[in-house]
């Protein structure tokens, strides 16, 4: 993880930088796949952009080792 002086940045700037719907990026924090650096009392998730980053890595290599 980063420390806490990494901007943080919108799902929709979030998901502009990934390449991917501001959906999916909903649904993969809903799903736990990855987390927000922090939630709005509104509830918009606020992230900082290379935990997401290292956190998707991850996964991608979870799943691609689940399939050898």
């Amino acid at each position: 993880m980063t420390d806490d002086a990494s901007p943080l940045i919108s799902s929709a700037e979030l998901a502009k930088r990934l390449g991917l719907a501001r959906r999916t990026i909903s649904n993969y924090a809903q799903q736990g796949l990855i987390t927000p650096a922090l939630v709005t009392p509104g509830g918009q998730y606020r992230w900082r952009y290379e935990d997401v980053v290292a956190e998707m890595r991850a996964l991608a290599a979870k799943r691609r080792e689940e399939r050898q």
